[in-house]
């Protein structure tokens, strides 16, 4: 499959690319947190529930974790989350100044948060070449026969041989929309895809 070809017409469907709401790495680190095992559409409205409450690592510390448990409840798994919310505001401002860390290193650390997270903080909040697999790109890349992977962190591994870094960033929004969209998991409207002359549909 010819990548920039790829690229282009992905541009072309969702031209917001890498995008998605609000860059401020605070709430990219939260809401990223809660979207896991959630639907996106549930995600985005209830971390911009949450932070109109509070919306500082300071406020989120200080906070009753049943308050948070409250806004956030139409989350899966909220109370564990909000727990986890309220550790990561305190790591940040014992250890961080209340700033989010802009490397891996540091955001792997925190409670909740593995690679797909802290790549998506990295490529949404700091527009790093950073490059994150969830389950929408891991399903995409396989059926679209860009990789043969097992898991989410080998798939990180090969797509980053297949894509120049350039595209790195915005691989996760784009594979995400598309896989919401028309790519799904179950009836895939491949008729109607972008895609369709390219792609080799290795699972239909």
């Amino acid at each position: 499959m010819d990548i920039d070809e790829l690229m282009k017409r992905l541009f072309e469907l969702y031209p917001e690319g890498y995008t998605n709401g609000s860059r401020d790495p605070f709430f990219v680190l939260i809401s990223t947190v809660m979207s896991h095992r959630t639907r996106d559409e549930v995600t985005y409205p209830t971390a911009v529930k949450l932070f109109e409450t509070f919306s500082t690592p300071e406020e989120m510390a200080e906070a009753d974790v049943e308050e948070i448990e409250t806004l956030i409840r139409d989350v899966g798994f909220y109370r564990v989350k909000a727990g986890r919310i309220k550790v990561i505001s305190r790591i940040l401002l014992e250890e961080y100044e209340g700033r989010v860390p802009d490397d891996m290193e540091s955001l792997l650390k925190f409670p909740g948060v593995g690679r797909k997270t802290a790549n998506c903080v990295l490529a949404h909040a700091f527009f790093q070449d950073a490059l994150a697999v969830d389950t929408h790109v891991y399903r995409l890349s396989n059926r679209m026969g860009l990789v043969r992977t097992k898991s989410p962190e080998e798939t990180e591994i090969e797509l980053k041989k297949v894509f120049p870094r350039r595209y790195w960033k915005h691989i996760n929004l784009l594979l995400v929309k598309l896989g919401q969209n028309i790519c799904r998991p179950i009836s895939p409207r491949c008729e109607i895809c972008t895609l369709n002359d390219i792609c080799p549909k290795i699972l239909r």
